[in-house]
């Protein structure tokens, strides 16, 4: 069967995960009575919840005799480690714009790579429909982003559709007939190549292993496409490490190949396909899965560096151990380790105690999806604020700057301007109108000053701002920036909450917590007005006498406590703080000192 492989690039809700529900629909890979869950392709709880693609995954579908292996790829930059990996499978890309918002850093993030590994892209304008639509400017932006990123004169001349996922429709005129995607599938078969490995047939086998994942009924498994010759099911392979050197001998007990939205066994695997194999207890990511004849190994894409690093550690509080049921620092690194198997974006490093572990990775987003993973395993953490990794560069401290684009309305511009440029060190790249009152702002901002900047960002825009970020480069250190400029109320007691002295705190500032909680002694309970931290008493309560006066006990009416999400708990702690992170709970506290630490503190402060 005639073999197409593609990846859809695109940002973040930008519709590929919907188009490719379209593509599968209108291939038959459905029954027509099937109930099919819409973006079929997010399969993980979290990635429906925050309807984000995490994880890259493959699919296949049949169109008129022949096989087309499409892979979703992630639209966040967090995520990258999964594309770099995945577009080395791959013979062209289909890439997504929004018409409406024109390529974002997303796309352009994952263009780039895709770019410099020589694929040539198919674009598809997606939401022409939409009122707001202008495919023209889309199209202009697509090709001065490719210009940009040193696109060569075949990758600049590519070809393009006009398409609507929701509705599944893809044309080569704006004004066509909207009825299928019959002119995508056409488009893919013509203009993206067959497979180079097909003439490689009756070489030895080899195949560069780029996703990781255990099966509970066949173990450990690897994906990847097959480079060349043939391989049966029962036949010995060997593992390559990226050094070449040899990591195991094992026999093939199963191959897998992509069928829909299942895989499905098959008995050889070919040249050029993309198949799953099982059978390994050692090989893993970038490994190269080859006849025992071969002897060096493939190239593998070399992954970026990580930005930021964040602290796991036990839950040390005095409430540990109430809500999760692995709450040990081996079963907590033992999670981590395998984590970091299958994630290669992610480096884990001991701490010289052996309590905790300083996990380093992309972004924020990344680590609060692995954290949020591992709370509903069951696990029971505390988390310290991220830090940025800063590197030296012939003597000269080097720091992450990201770049950031950001969509307001024209009214809110000059306070975001203010916050990214003069409070945060960034510098003002492009300033330009984007539609009807907005304006688009693009600054290159150090990664330390956007760590927590986007609840902030929400507040300055009155929530109707839409920020974006991705890796930039690396600039010298721009010296100390400010963080916080407020401080936090502490609980001085242990016990259960009471709603009369938290209604005499809220004068005091915002509370985190409503009554009838359970606190101790160091939690965080609030925000404080002022800059400094204050400790305060949540057990007080009212003193009672036998004497009644009329309006002296009406109920005591509280204002709704503010309740953060994990990401936005992580990024509001400074550094003598944690997270504490539970099953059902999410709490911040100041770390613990022994008294007489606190007494020298306080004494000093």
């Amino acid at each position: 069967m005639d073999l197409r492989n593609i990846a859809i690039i695109a940002h973040v809700d930008h519709g590929k995960t919907t188009l490719v529900d379209e593509l599968l629909k209108q291939s038959g890979a459905f029954r027509e009575n099937q109930a099919v869950a819409e973006r079929a392709m997010d399969s993980n709880d979290i990635e429906r919840e925050r309807g984000i693609t995490i994880l890259a995954k493959a699919t296949s579908v049949e169109w008129q005799g022949h096989r087309i292996n499409i892979v979703d790829t992630p639209g966040h930059a967090d995520f990258g480690g999964e594309v770099e990996r995945i577009l080395s499978m791959v013979d062209g890309v289909v890439l997504l714009v929004d018409a409406a918002e024109g390529p974002m850093p997303q796309t352009k993030f994952v263009t780039s790579k895709a770019l410099a590994l020589g694929l040539r892209p198919i674009v598809v304008l997606n939401k022409v429909d939409k009122p707001d639509a202008e495919p023209d400017r889309a199209l202009n932006e697509v090709f001065d982003l490719f210009a940009n990123l040193g696109a060569d004169d075949d990758q600049l001349d590519f070809p393009h559709l006009y398409a609507s996922g929701r509705a599944g429709w893809a044309d080569t005129e704006l004004d066509g007939p909207r009825k299928d995607l019959t002119a995508l599938f056409e488009l893919v078969l013509r203009h993206v190549p067959a497979p180079k490995q097909l003439a490689d047939v009756d070489k030895p086998f080899r195949m560069l292993a780029t996703t990781l994942s255990a099966d509970p009924f066949i173990g450990r498994i690897l994906t990847g496409r097959v480079e060349s010759g043939r391989l049966k099911v029962g036949e010995t392979i060997k593992a390559l490490s990226r050094k070449g050197e040899r990591m195991e001998q094992f026999r093939v007990t199963k191959i897998l190949a992509f069928r829909g939205l299942g895989q499905a066994p098959i008995d050889e695997a070919v040249a050029g396909d993309i198949v799953t194999l099982a059978g390994m207890t050692k090989a893993t990511v970038a490994d190269t899965l080859c006849a025992p004849e071969v002897e060096t190994a493939l190239p593998a894409q070399p992954i970026d560096p990580p930005t930021i690093s964040v602290t796991f550690g036990i839950n040390d509080s005095p409430l540990a151990g109430r809500d999760g049921t692995k709450v040990q620092s081996r079963v907590i690194r033992e999670r981590l380790m395998k984590e970091a198997e299958s994630n290669v974006a992610i480096r884990i490093e001991d701490t010289p105690g052996g309590e905790a572990f300083v996990v380093s990775g992309r972004g924020e987003l990344q680590m609060g999806v692995l954290i949020e993973n591992m709370r509903r395993e069951g696990f029971e953490l505390s988390i310290s604020r991220p830090r940025v990794i800063f590197r030296d560069e012939d003597g000269q401290r080097m720091e992450p700057i990201e770049e950031v684009i950001v969509d307001v309305d024209d009214e809110f511009s000059g306070t975001v301007i203010d916050k990214l440029t003069g409070q945060r060190k960034g510098e003002l790249a492009e300033m330009k109108p984007a539609g009807v009152g907005k304006t688009r702002i693009v600054a290159h901002v150090p990664s330390r000053g956007l760590i927590g900047y986007h609840g902030q960002f929400l507040t300055d825009t009155r929530g109707t701002g839409v920020l974006n970020r991705i890796f930039h480069g690396w600039a010298p250190h721009k010296g100390p920036i400010e963080g916080r400029r407020v401080g936090v109320l502490i609980s001085m007691e242990n016990g259960v909450s009471v709603a009369y002295a938290l209604w005499n705190l809220e004068e005091r500032g915002k509370l985190f917590i409503g009554a009838q909680e359970q606190v101790y002694e160091g939690m965080i309970i609030g925000e404080h007005s002022r800059d400094n931290d204050l400790e305060v008493n949540p057990l007080k309560g009212k003193k009672l006498t036998n004497v009644r006066a009329s309006g002296t006990d009406e109920a005591v009416r509280l204002t709704p406590p503010v309740r953060m999400s994990l990401e936005e708990a992580i990024a509001y702690v400074e550094d003598d703080e944690l997270v504490e992170v539970t099953p059902k709970i999410v709490r911040l506290r100041k770390r613990f000192l022994d008294p007489h630490e606190r007494k020298r503190q306080a004494r000093a402060g």
